[in-house]
């Protein structure tokens, strides 16, 4: 009789085609499906929902990588068997992975691990001096050592390799004056050449010495009391700083012959210390007859103090910057805050006594008492002479630079008073992009005022270069840096003096390796360049070149413009400064 059910029909099936779950003997060890394994395989996690991931990622030879210890060798495929189709409503989750990597950055094949410096990275004696703009040696890179340079120089060394170098912003920098279509460039020349430059330097003498001193306040040396930091005070004095060739003293100076070439301080330290700058900057070259003036435009950037120019990351451009605390750290805004702070500085810390004052020979030569409502600044204008002639010059080469000296100060062995240069170097946040991991002056200035200077020597060399610069130049006995910083880190508005620190300026050249002949070099290089350019025209004729700072290289570029070129620039400022005066008139 044939079966009339579907049960009939099963147990009318063969014991060996029966189907339906294995038996325990079939591939089953105590209900847990048999898994290929290798005696090599390590125990891993219980669940490592990342191995498939993993698995995916690795190709070729870094499958096997010994970095990846949790992988398996030998049925390292078989996690497959266990996975579960997720639904469709949890494609949107996703499982952080907490697993230590031991991944090493490396470069090349096979390369080495890269060594940083001291620049808050760890490492050995093999990369100290990074920090201070020495080389860093590398890892063996295809059988042979490598060696890069801090500074990003070429010839041969490479370029620096740092932490998340490959994420750095690509800084573009505008130039610092617009180049126009009639300009015409002569020459072009980048800074490893300048550098290479050299001239004995000379020690220059006096003509001629205006203006008055005050004395310094030498309490300001004295660390400040707990609690009760000096605050800086904006005062309303009569400063200038004229160009060269606005400059009376010069006109006068220039039609008696006791020169050829005419510059401030200011303009020429800046093309002396032109291999440190970053920031673009020009300088006007007026050529009439046989006399040459190193002049700047109206509000040039020479004026403004650079706040952090030489660090590694610098402060972030306009462009770059988002929110209302780094809108005040761009470099524009940090410029007009430290230019702020080194004028009041200057000021604030001398005792204004008409009795206890020190009058050179000649009066301000730019203070005019029937026009000024101002009380004049403590400012002494001292006009030197200096020979940069050679041996096959014919006739001798004389440069007059006009100085600038602050204050004066009794000295304390005794002897002549001391002049100074007071300066200030100015902190804005130590934990803001562009801060160049310096520390907190608050806590460290004190007991750490070595690490303090030495980090603002790396950050601002260019900066402290030319003010050191210009003390040697002026002759002055000692130069005052004031650490001054602000009192809310979001807000400019306020600001504190927390200490000052005393240098001869010498010496403190030796312990930035500033080299002032290399600076004498670069000027002479550049004197004879103009000197020959234009020899057919009439000899009354005014010639003008404009020498600009490359804002993205390290290049310095000659341009002959137009004898009218800034013109309407400075008559547009002199009508700026009569509507405020008229302004002024009015409202009182």
């Amino acid at each position: 009789m044939a079966p009339t059910s579907i049960a009939d029909l099963v147990a009318a099936l063969p014991a060996e085609d029966s189907w339906g779950p294995a038996t325990s003997a079939d591939n089953m060890l105590g209900g847990v499906p048999y898994a290929p394994f290798s005696k090599g395989d390590k125990l891993g996690r219980m669940a490592d929902w990342t191995a498939e991931s993993k698995d995916r990622e690795r190709q070729g030879r870094q499958q096997y990588n010994r970095n990846f210890r949790d992988q398996q060798v030998y049925g390292a495929g078989s996690s497959s068997l266990f996975t579960v189709q997720a639904a469709e409503d949890e494609s949107s989750f996703s499982v952080v992975d907490n697993t230590r990597s031991s991944v090493k950055r490396t470069f090349g094949r096979g390369g080495g691990t890269v060594f940083r410096g001291r620049g808050g990275q760890r490492g050995g004696a093999a990369q100290r001096g990074g920090a201070r703009g020495g080389f860093q040696r590398a890892g063996p890179g295809r059988g042979q050592d490598r060696y890069f340079d801090n500074r990003g120089g070429r010839g041969g060394r490479g370029r620096r390799f740092g932490w998340k170098d490959y994420d750095r912003p690509q800084r573009t920098r505008e130039p610092s004056v617009t180049i126009r279509p009639e300009w015409q460039m002569l020459e072009e020349v980048d800074f490893s050449r300048l550098s290479k430059l050299s001239l004995d330097s000379p020690d220059g003498e006096d003509l001629d010495s205006y203006g008055f001193l005050h004395y310094y306040d030498r309490s300001y040396d004295k660390p400040p009391v707990k609690n009760a930091e000096r605050r800086l005070q904006a005062l309303d004095r009569a400063a200038y700083n004229v160009t060269t060739s606005q400059d009376p003293v010069i006109h006068e100076l220039a039609e008696k012959n006791e020169a050829t070439v005419f510059a401030t301080s200011d303009i020429l330290s800046m093309l002396m210390c032109a291999t440190r700058s970053v920031y673009s900057w020009d300088i006007v070259i007026v050529h009439q007859g046989d006399k040459i003036f190193f002049d700047k435009r109206p509000s040039a950037s020479i004026d403004l103090v650079t706040v952090n120019e030489n660090a590694y990351d610098a402060p972030l451009e306009v462009s770059e910057a988002s929110g209302k605390q780094e809108q005040i750290n761009t470099p524009s805004a940090l410029a007009m805050e430290a230019t702020f702070i080194n004028h009041n500085f200057a000021l604030q810390t001398v005792t204004e006594s008409d009795q206890a004052k020190v009058s050179f020979a000649q009066p301000n030569p730019f203070y005019n008492e029937a026009e000024e409502t101002e009380p004049l600044a403590s400012k002494g204008y001292k006009y030197r002479r200096f020979d940069i002639s050679l041996e096959r010059d014919e006739e001798p080469l004389n440069l007059i630079l006009r100085t600038e000296v602050d204050s004066i100060m009794k000295n304390p062995t005794g002897g002549a008073d001391q002049q100074l240069v007071v300066k200030a170097l100015n902190e804005f946040d130590s934990k803001a992009p562009g801060s160049g991991s310096a520390l907190d002056w608050r806590s460290k200035l004190n007991s750490q005022r070595g690490a303090v200077l030495a980090t603002e020597m790396k950050n601002n060399s260019s900066k402290l270069a030319r003010w050191t610069t210009q003390a040697i130049l002026a002759k002055a006995d000692g130069i005052k840096l004031g650490f001054v910083s602000r009192i809310n880190p979001r807000s400019a508005a306020g600001h504190v003096v927390l200490g000052v620190a005393g240098y001869k300026p010498r010496e403190f050249a030796a312990q930035m390796n500033l080299n002032l002949s290399n600076g004498w070099g670069i000027v002479r290089t550049v004197v004879d360049r103009i000197r020959t350019l234009d020899t057919d025209e009439p000899a009354d004729a005014v010639k003008k070149y404009v020498l600009i700072k490359d804002p993205n290289r390290s290049v310095l570029r000659l341009y002959r413009v137009p004898a009218t070129t800034f013109d309407e620039d400075e008559e547009a400022e002199a009508e700026v400064k009569a509507e405020e005066e008229n302004a002024n008139e009015d409202d009182e």
